[in-house]
C-alpha cells in the first residue's frame, strides 16, 4: 500500500510536470504535422479525443502508471532490502529509485529518445518496439553487472577500485548492447532541432520527477519504527 500510494503521488507530480513543460512541444509538433499533412477533406470526422480531453488524460495516465510504478518499487525494495547495505530505510529507497531511473529510463533514452508527434515512420513501430525493450532489459542488466562488479571486490580494497570495477562493468553491457541494436533515426530534416531537443529533454525530467519523488516518498512512508537493520543482518543477507 505505501508503495501504490508513493507511486501515485509521483505519478501526478509527473503528470503536472508534463502538463506545464511537456504539453506546450507537444501542441508544436502537432501544428508542424497539421501544416504538412494534406488539406483535410470535408467529411473527415473530427478525433475521438480532442486535444483538451488528451491534456485532462495525462494526469489519469501518469497517475496510473505511477501506481503500477509503485507497486512493482515495493515489491523489488522488500525483497531487495537486506542486500542494500544500509540501515537507513530512505537511502535505501533513494538507492533503489537511483538505479532504476539509470537502468531503466536514462539507457533507453540515451540509444532510442523518444520523439513528439510528426516523427517516425509508422511502418517501423514493430522494429522501434522490440528494440525499445531490448534495451530496457539492457539497461537493467547493466545496473545489475555494475552492483556486482563493485561487490565482487573484497571490502578492503580501495573505494575507487571498486567504483571504477562497477562503472566499467556498467559501460561494457551497455556498450555492447549499443553495438548490437540497430540505430532508429527517423527525424526529418527540416523538424526544428530545438523543439525535439526541448521534447526530449522534458521527457527525461518527467522521468526524473517521477523517480525521484517515488524514492522520497516511498523511504517517509517505510520509515520504520522497529530496529532498523544491523549491519551484521546486512552482511548475513549477502553472504
Amino acid at each position: 500500500m505505501r508503495g501504490l500510494l508513493a507511486g501515485l503521488i509521483a505519478g501526478l507530480l509527473a503528470g503536472v510536470f508534463a502538463f506545464a513543460f511537456g504539453e506546450p512541444k507537444v501542441d508544436a509538433a502537432i501544428a508542424i504535422e497539421e501544416a504538412a499533412a494534406p488539406p483535410a477533406a470535408a467529411d473527415e470526422e473530427p478525433p475521438l479525443v480532442s486535444r483538451d480531453g488528451q491534456k485532462a488524460g495525462l494526469f489519469l495516465a501518469t497517475g496510473l502508471y505511477g501506481v503500477a510504478l509503485g507497486g512493482l518499487f515495493a515489491v523489488g525494495f522488500a525483497l531487495l532490502r537486506r542486500r542494500l547495505r544500509t540501515p537507513d530505510d530512505t537511502r535505501a529507497a533513494l538507492g533503489l529509485a537511483a538505479a532504476g531511473l539509470v537502468g531503466v529510463v536514462l539507457v533507453p533514452w540515451v540509444k532510442y529518445p523518444p520523439n513528439p508527434p510528426a516523427v517516425g515512420d509508422p511502418s517501423t513501430i514493430d522494429q522501434r518496439t522490440a528494440s525499445y525493450l531490448a534495451i530496457l532489459v539492457i539497461g537493467v542488466v547493466a545496473v545489475w553487472a555494475s552492483v556486482l562488479a563493485f561487490r565482487s571486490l573484497r571490502s578492503g580494497a580501495a573505494e575507487w577500485l571498486r567504483l571504477t570495477a562497477g562503472l566499467g562493468a556498467f559501460l561494457l553491457v551497455v556498450v555492447i548492447g549499443f553495438v548490437l541494436l540497430p540505430n532508429i533515426d527517423e527525424v526529418s530534416a527540416t523538424f526544428p532541432a530545438s523543439l525535439l531537443w526541448n521534447f526530449r529533454l522534458t521527457s527525461l525530467g518527467t522521468q526524473v520527477v517521477m523517480w525521484a519523488v517515488l524514492g522520497l516518498t516511498f523511504g517517509a512512508l517505510t520509515a520504520r519504527r522497529r530496529s532498523p537493520v544491523t549491519e551484521a543482518e546486512m552482511r548475513s543477507a549477502t553472504v
